[in-house]
């Protein structure tokens, strides 16, 4: 098995066996958490991610086939002249998770990040920021020197969703710090005397105004963790508490699209920073819900323990081939050869005549390429 034989200045498609006579492999050489790709109409696309080769901010990658990726270097700093975030603030101000979205002719990034206004000096202040430019590789400027709303409770992931109906949502999850819940897992764990509580964190949604400058009504609860233990979402949820790993249960990464007239809308549980890191799916008819998560959950988890090297498979993004008629799920993980970074994958994924959505992932050996034009 052939394991990141490929750097970043060189072409890792090579020959093989598939479709079209040329493969690629996972991981992609890229050092991203949380990749999210832009496909800018008619052209390139583009990569963002948390970490990788940014300081205080997000760096970028271009593409033609979803296979070769290029750096283009930083393309926000959070030092702008609408920068609200505090770049010394815990986890090195918090740069997570960007995701950049085409619209009325420029490119808009939201992101998370430490807010600087702070005045009960929370460790974790995160919220969610908006910047825009002209271009995909930037430079972002921050539309405003503040986040998009204040919900009172810490923020991240954000994802935007631009409906047919002409509104646009997002979705975003409020973090587990200081969110103690109850629930069977909780009592289980106590019982045991692993953790007194066990925080949670949720996915909500809200209208965004058409200028971002805001948000209309209330957020809405859309997704959190069963609260029963006999749930058939339990087990593979609370992993990270049930492994005595950490005494947080997450819902967080998610990301919405529409197919048909079913809502989508993918996330992440466990711990992020731990090999049980998983994605699940669930399915509504509005875009605020109420969603029911699917039965084949997770879609997408660690192999290693069914002879593979992939662990900590989550926060996905969604894209589609250079033709349009593939559907990728890009992802970041971690492999044995990897150790503690997190790199970039991509595989197919499928949503079936019944509705089932399906990721044929994580895979570690030649794929043919995206199908192209």
């Amino acid at each position: 098995m052939l394991i990141l034989v490929f750097n970043v200045t060189r072409s890792f498609a090579q020959t093989g066996q598939g479709a079209t006579g040329r493969t690629y492999q996972n991981p992609l050489p890229v050092k991203f958490g949380d990749p999210y790709v832009l496909h800018v109409k008619g052209g390139k696309y583009y990569m963002y991610g948390t970490g990788g080769k940014a300081k205080n901010g997000f760096a970028a990658y271009s593409s033609t086939d979803l296979v070769n990726w290029k750096e283009e270097g930083q393309v926000y700093y959070a030092g702008n002249r609408n920068g609200w975030s505090d770049s010394t603030a815990a986890f090195n101000g918090a740069y997570w998770a960007p995701e950049v979205y085409q619209y009325n002719g420029r490119f808009y990034m939201f992101y998370s990040a430490q807010w600087k206004q702070n005045p009960n000096k929370e460790t974790e202040n995160f919220r969610i920021g908006v910047a825009v430019a002209d271009k995909p590789t930037g430079p972002f400027v921050d539309v405003s020197e503040k986040p998009v709303f204040d919900p009172g409770y810490p923020i991240i992931d954000a994802n935007v969703l631009f409906d047919k109906n002409g509104k646009i949502y997002l979705y975003y999850s409020r973090c587990c710090y200081k969110h103690p819940v109850e629930s069977e897992v909780a009592a289980w764990a106590r019982k045991r005397e692993w953790f007194d509580t066990i925080e949670e964190s949720w996915v909500y949604g809200v209208e965004l105004k058409p200028d971002f400058s805001g948000v209309i009504g209330q957020p809405v609860l859309l997704l959190r963790p069963p609260v029963k233990m006999n749930d058939r979402q339990s087990e593979w949820e609370s992993r990270s508490v049930t492994s005595k790993e950490v005494n947080r249960r997450w819902t967080e990464g998610s990301v919405a699209f529409k197919k048909g007239d079913t809502y989508y809308m993918m996330y992440s549980a466990n711990y992020f920073g731990g090999k049980n890191y998983a994605v699940g799916y669930a399915t509504s008819k509005s875009p605020l819900g109420p969603f029911t998560k699917a039965a084949n959950n997770p879609v997408l988890q660690k192999n290693a323990d069914k002879g593979g090297v992939v662990t900590g498979t989550g926060h996905n993004s969604i894209t589609y081939s250079p033709d349009g008629k593939e559907m990728f799920c890009v992802y970041h993980a971690r492999t044995s050869a990897t150790g503690e970074s997190r790199v970039v994958f991509i595989d197919r994924m499928k949503i079936l005549k019944d509705g089932m959505l399906v990721v044929e992932g994580p895979t570690t050996t030649p794929q043919a390429l995206p199908s192209s034009r």
